[in-house]
């Protein structure tokens, strides 16, 4: 598995507070989907509190999970799924408290042959403390997810 990250432009009216994560992953795209996208498997990798992850995976389904920090602060997510293409794409929106719409993240997968996915996750964020926030909880997403995909996660 090989990581790649995106240098983050000093943000411009044009692009808003962007950044872009890219990972090349040792799994087939339909794996890689059924780790994101199956609440047990979810948990096992996202660092969710046991019993706290629910999805209903299609446009407009809500998703929910309690995410744990590593020194064990819990952090309560809500939101939906926007947009659903099976083993392609998804668009995930995310409740932000004090913000009156959602903010979205956006995962791609392209098969790179029979064992490979390229994942590449994308979020505008509203400022520069949500961006550094979100992109290194975006980091330790996929460290996760390569971790659970690398150790023969079952599907």
């Amino acid at each position: 598995m090989s990581t790649d990250r995106t240098p983050t432009p000093a943000p411009t009216p044009a692009d808003g507070l962007s950044y872009t994560l890219t990972r090349t992953l040792d799994a087939p795209a339909s794996k890689v989907w059924q780790a994101w996208t199956t609440p047990d498997q979810y948990a096992q990798w996202a660092h969710a509190a046991p019993g706290s992850v629910e999805m209903d995976v299609r446009p407009g389904g809500p998703w929910k999970a309690t995410m744990r920090t590593p020194d064990g602060t819990e952090f309560p997510l809500t939101g939906s799924y926007v947009e659903v293409s099976e083993n392609q794409a998804l668009t995930i929106g995310m409740d932000v408290p004090g913000r009156p719409d959602q903010a979205t993240m956006i995962l791609e997968l392209t098969e790179q042959g029979p064992r490979n996915t390229l994942l590449v996750l994308r979020q505008t964020c509203d400022s520069v403390e949500e961006r550094e926030m979100a992109e290194e909880g975006s980091g330790m997403l996929l460290d996760g997810l390569e971790g659970f995909l690398g150790d023969g996660a079952k599907g």
